[in-house]
């Protein structure tokens, strides 16, 4: 898997939930990467095809690592092989369709109607060539309907499916969610959607073709405001932190640092207060129930924080975890990297001076994780083709006619 002598820590014990399962991945940017490396960290076997110009979040630094490759790049795509290819030349379509003998999976996020222009459409092609795959599309918006066809990016979707709208204040207006939810989600919808095909088709023998859109796993994101508007019929608004349906449970300042509070029910605020040294608050009429709470949420507010405004927030917080009550404190990127806890579940993985988030994906007889580095650009051309068997005369003449690209090309 990787040389003896690099420092590794966190890496997969085991060939993987998912090993044998090959995947053929077509993807840019995020939610498709994404995807393709939760499957690989639990052992699918994923051949990244990169346009000549490469995936073009390779530029999206700083910072860039020892080789140029951008942080967006590196975060997302370990544990493939990578492969120069230029789909635009006849010969590029028939490498394509010689690595799909045998492939699982076919993931890609090209502009709906591409691979039908380019002769490689589901329905039309490959579901009859290779009626067992999986071919799974993200798109922004689809192939059909009034946006069918549009470029989607993750921001703008976060504003178009009302994302934004929840997000903020109603002093900051509608305000992006500082991760590109909707692409990670769309990644992690699209896992579920493949795994689900793959599961299917052991008792069917069929593949199927997976519709994946930023526009919908955006949408599905939306509880509880949409759920509150089915019923309410009122437009849901940005309300900050604190939660629009509970109360308490917001973000509090201490003597020390922020922390978060969590009080899911009636009996958790009773022991809340009881905690805090404050029971008669959790008697007083306007905030006996949670529904009581959220109309007086601001007096609430006021006497929580006057409270809290002695105590030492990292400790108070353990404290309260300590005797079952959900709090803790407001910490940056780096304090959460560094916290002990992260550590004890390997949430960090080390190989060399790659560095990274691991899986969250905890499994008992085959855990998964990280295996080896981000691919460099064209890294693996040669081997994967040899191990698909083509030949070195072949590979030389797809070389030298720039059907496999062994630098990246300027767009």
């Amino acid at each position: 898997m990787n040389d003896a002598s690099i420092a590794t820590k966190g890496l997969a014990r085991s060939a993987g939930a998912l090993a044998g399962l090959r995947v053929v991945d077509l993807t840019r940017v995020l939610g498709g990467p994404y995807c393709t490396m939760v499957l690989s960290d639990h052992g699918a076997e994923v051949i990244k095809l990169e346009p000549p110009q490469g995936d073009e979040v390779r530029d999206w630094g700083p910072p860039f690592d020892s080789a140029g490759d951008a942080s967006y790049f590196v975060g997302v795509n370990r544990n493939k092989r990578s492969v120069g290819l230029d789909l635009s030349k006849p010969a590029g379509k028939e490498v394509l369709l010689r690595l799909l003998e045998g492939a699982d999976v076919l993931v890609e996020n090209f502009k709906p109607g591409s691979m039908e222009k380019w002769g490689l459409g589901y329905e039309a092609v490959l579901s009859k060539r290779f009626p067992r795959l999986i071919h799974c599309r993200v798109s922004g918006f689809g192939g059909e309907g009034p946006l069918g066809g549009f470029p989607g990016y993750d921001a703008v979707l976060q504003a178009m499916v009302g994302l934004m709208s929840i997000n903020g204040t109603e002093t900051s207006g509608p305000t992006r969610l500082g991760t590109p939810i909707v692409d990670i989600a769309t990644g992690l919808f699209s896992t579920i959607a493949i795994l689900m095909a793959l599961h299917e088709r052991e008792k069917s023998g069929q593949g199927q073709y997976c519709d994946m859109t930023l526009h919908d796993c955006g949408m599905a994101l939306l509880h509880p405001h949409a759920a509150n508007y089915f019923l309410s019929d009122k437009r849901p608004k940005a309300t900050g932190n604190p939660h629009p349906n509970l109360v308490p449970y917001s973000k509090f300042k201490t003597k020390t640092c922020e922390i978060f509070i969590a009080a899911g029910n009636d009996p958790a605020f009773r022991k809340f207060c009881e905690f805090l040294g404050i029971p008669d608050v959790a008697k007083d009429e306007r905030f006996a129930t949670n529904g009581a709470r959220v109309i007086n949420r601001d007096a609430l507010t006021e006497i929580l924080e006057k409270r809290f405004s002695t105590e030492d927030g990292h400790d108070l917080t353990r404290r309260m975890l300590t005797v079952g009550l959900p709090a803790g404190p407001v910490l940056h990127v780096d304090e959460a990297m560094a916290a002990d806890h992260t550590a004890f579940r390997e949430m960090v993985a080390d190989i060399g001076d790659y560095r990274a988030l691991n899986t969250p994906i905890k499994l008992s007889r085959t855990p998964g994780g990280a295996r080896t580095r981000p691919p460099r650009f064209n890294q693996h051309g040669r081997e994967v083709l040899l191990a698909r068997g083509f030949s070195e005369a072949e590979i030389a003449t797809l070389e030298a006619d720039g059907v496999i690209v062994g630098a990246r090309r300027k767009a």
